[in-house]
């Protein structure tokens, strides 16, 4: 249980970074304050943890030959698809998440979600050696 909370509380982190770097992914934006706008963060982030738990490693099967000829570069891919995914979920749901363009928006943010996760699991890893 506590594994499972710190992997949501990474997912929020770089969500919101991602969020505040990339100008075509809104995150909490109609909150109007910020307890509101800190429960649709970890929301959005329970989510896509699920979303990465599930459909993703299906989505990495069934596209293995892609991933097998780009070296594994098409994981770009796939964690912006599961981000544009995470952006009609929540759309469904009536949370404040929303990500404009697949080509630059999904992939950079998949790119700065993937970097910022990698650090925190890092440095987290860290302190329970």
């Amino acid at each position: 249980m506590v594994n499972f909370a710190i992997k949501t509380g990474i997912n929020a982190v770089a969500l919101w970074v991602a969020a505040a770097v990339i100008g075509g992914i809104t995150l909490a934006q109609d909150g109007t304050d910020t307890g509101s706008k800190i429960l649709t963060i970890v929301l959005v982030a329970l989510i896509f943890g699920l979303i990465n738990a599930v459909v993703k490693p299906i989505a990495t099967i069934l596209s293995l030959p892609a991933l097998i000829i780009t070296l594994g570069l098409f994981t770009l891919v796939i964690n912006a698809a599961m981000l544009q995914l995470l952006s009609w979920i929540s759309g469904k749901v009536d949370l404040s998440f929303h990500v404009d363009n697949f080509f630059w928006d999904a992939i950079a943010g998949a790119l700065i979600i993937t970097l910022i996760s990698w650090v925190l699991n890092i440095l987290l890893d860290r302190d329970n050696d």
